[in-house]
């Protein structure tokens, strides 16, 4: 059996150094049984085997190299059993290049827990001891075995474990899939977040013997690599210690192929947060960083040490008709566009904007035509894969400083994302 892995290729010298003195920025390459992934690098995300009205072939010509779906939502429709039967994930959505799965663990606890992942201002500062919302509005309980919920399509009552996780990211064949964990928000106490670390670690352990267990059950399957995940929320020696704890975790002689750093990140704090973790976590195996796509966090976590970067926000604001551009984020819906015959972004390489205007998507979200989702989606896409794209040439040609002086000089003039 082939292993693949991830294999450092330059440092970014100009990075904020570690404590060990050596820069934590890096470009590399994660190599896949379905292609190599050159980093850093935006996955977009398909959650149900589908970036939402986009077909895998336009997702492609973007230059994604590889995309991420969703165990818990595959989990209930069409089940993880189908998917396996059809040749797994890849075949199964016609994408033939690398593809990532989660663990199912942030969709079971956000969507049962009453609160929503946090990246910034949301809960920042806030001076509430506990989070936890009363028993009756919860749909997802956990205890130190799994956690217990019902389905927000059938309200079926379900149980997902470390095992279960595995087993279902195992039949789902994704080319890398992440362990079991809890989520947890900025909301927690701390003492709520070390009863929680120690539960993703001992999950942490019982996801690295069940991938070796279905690892060798199912030779004649591609080796799936297991990237553990890093909690700890705002907290320095709890995220530093999550990080050491499962980059040394070794079971019967399975250790993890790569790390997800997971969790609620205070958004000002981003790199710092980052920055902590990769200091601890082994330099030979990749960083994935989940649920960042805002232009000023990927700079500022490529510099901490993170290699691959997945989120919904692209996808999700087009269908708003929220339009990404270096200057700025604007809605398309705007009056102002209703007779502007230039393409959405002038000099953009997309699809989109080759082909199409801005008074076109100003109509065609107007009409409420399925179309505007699939188009400015198309957009919203490119530019966030070709963002990540440069960023990782800057690097490997030198001028590293000069390209992000530039890019956020745009964003912060434009004051981006808030348009």
């Amino acid at each position: 059996m082939e292993l693949f892995g991830f294999e450092k290729r330059t440092e970014l010298t100009e990075a904020t150094p570690s404590r060990s003195g050596q820069p934590l920025g890096r470009t590399g390459l994660i190599k896949t049984p379905h292609g190599d992934i050159a980093t850093p690098a935006f996955v977009p995300v398909g959650t149900k085997a589908t970036v939402k009205g986009v077909l895998p072939e336009a997702i492609k010509e973007i230059g994604a190299q590889a995309v991420l779906a969703n165990a818990y939502h595959l989990f209930l429709q069409p089940g993880a059993d189908i998917v396996d039967e059809a040749g797994g994930l890849g075949s199964f959505m016609n994408w033939s290049r690398a593809t990532y799965t989660d663990s199912g663990g942030f969709q079971v606890l956000s969507l049962g827990s009453g609160f929503k992942k946090v990246l910034s201002e949301e809960f920042s500062g806030s001076t509430k001891a506990d989070t936890h919302v009363a028993k009756k509005e919860r749909l997802a309980f956990v205890d130190d075995d799994g956690v217990t919920f019902r389905s927000h399509l059938s309200g079926k009552k379900h149980r997902f474990t470390p095992e279960v996780s595995m087993r279902i990211q195992h039949q789902l064949g994704a080319d890398i899939i992440f362990a079991f964990d809890e989520l947890t928000t900025l909301m927690n106490s701390r003492e709520y977040q070390v009863e929680s670390l120690e539960r993703t670690r001992k999950w942490a352990m019982r996801c690295l013997a069940e991938h070796k267990k279905l690892t060798e059950e199912r030779k004649v399957k591609p080796y799936q690599q297991l990237f553990g995940v890093i909690q700890g929320a705002q907290y320095e020696d709890l995220r530093r210690k999550a990080a050491r704890d499962l980059g040394s975790m070794e079971v019967d002689g399975q250790s993890f192929d790569g790390f997800g750093i997971g969790g609620a990140l205070e958004k000002e704090n981003l790199g710092k947060i980052v920055g902590w973790v990769c200091e601890e976590l082994p330099d030979n195996k990749a960083r994935h960083l989940l649920g960042i796509s805002e232009p000023d966090d990927f700079f500022a976590a490529i510099e901490a040490g993170a290699d691959t970067f997945d989120c919904v926000n692209p996808s999700r604001t087009a269908r708003n008709a929220a339009i990404y551009s270096p200057d700025g984020r604007f809605n398309v819906i705007r009056a102002q566009f209703r007779r502007d015959f230039r393409p959405l972004v002038p000099g953009c390489t997309c699809y989109t904007c080759t082909h199409y205007t801005r008074a076109y998507m100003h109509h065609a979200f107007k009409a409420k035509e399925m179309i505007a989702s699939t188009l400015a989606t198309i957009h919203n896409e490119h530019f966030t894969v070709t963002l990540v794209d440069d960023i990782r040439k800057s690097i490997n040609e030198g001028y590293y400083l000069e390209f992000k002086e530039q890019t956020l000089r745009r964003f912060k003039e434009a004051n981006w994302g808030k348009k």
